[in-house]
């Protein structure tokens, strides 16, 4: 994994109505690496992921991903940023090809190119015999991996994942645990995890902030997060017991 910066916040702050829905934050997540961004809502999350995307600006502070100011250059952003939203936006009367077809075409790749991103695709994520079936009838795991199968047409550098095993039974958390992975290992995506899971992301993710009333309050691995909070090794510890520690002291 590399240690370049594909995302960097620095004290970045947007303020609603006097209130400070995100505050001087300031992180980074390199090439490669799975973040996991941890935190109750109302913490700031979305409205981070917001302002990296483009879709809103910040009141201050600055964000770069891949080098590109998404306030300044929000279509090249968005462009090269797969973003996977906790309720997938998908026409439920299109089949699953006919919906990666439509993505395809606003993303201006070629048809040919399309047909083959999208057949590799579909087998990627088990939804290849379930291709001609309309959307309104694909259980919220399978629309799920639809999600994914975006990010992989769209060939995204980086990707934005907001809650993606929210509500799915324990096998198809396990089957989105192993996709994830695979975008980070095959396809050398960079990813950054927003969710309350937090066994899922103490097992996938590289590094982890932790995001209280706008705020970041910690950021680094499980070792270096159990060092500073109870002077131990991360075996003696779940990332549940040390979010709970850092969310009481907040």
């Amino acid at each position: 994994m590399s240690t370049e910066a594909v995302i960097e916040t620095q004290e970045l702050t947007k303020i609603y109505n006097g209130q400070a829905a995100v505050e001087n934050l300031s992180f980074s997540v390199n090439a490669g690496e799975i973040f996991g961004f941890l935190g109750p809502n109302g913490a700031g999350k979305t409205t981070t992921l917001l302002m990296l995307l483009g879709l809103t600006e910040p009141t201050s502070g600055s964000a770069k991903v891949l080098g590109m100011d998404p306030a300044r250059e929000p279509i090249k952003v968005k462009s090269v940023i797969g973003y996977m939203q906790e309720n997938m936006g998908f026409y439920g009367d299109l089949n699953a090809r006919q919906m990666l077809q439509f993505i395809a075409e606003l993303n201006d790749i070629t048809a040919d190119a399309a047909e083959e991103r999208i057949t590799a695709a579909l087998q990627a994520v088990g939804l290849a015999e379930e291709q001609n079936k309309k959307i309104t009838a694909y259980s919220r795991g399978m629309r799920q991996r639809l999600g994914i199968a975006e990010l992989l047409i769209k060939d995204s550098k980086v990707a934005f994942l907001d809650e993606p095993t929210l509500g799915l039974a324990p096998d198809g958390t396990n089957r989105m645990i192993e996709l994830i992975q695979g975008l980070c290992r095959a396809k050398k995506m960079t990813i950054l995890l927003s969710s309350h899971m937090l066994h899922q992301v103490q097992k996938i993710c590289h590094r982890i902030g932790i995001m209280i009333r706008g705020r970041m309050v910690a950021q680094g691995d499980m070792d270096h997060l159990a060092e500073e909070k109870f002077g131990v090794g991360k075996e003696q510890y779940t990332l549940e017991e040390l979010y709970m520690k850092y969310f009481q002291e907040a």
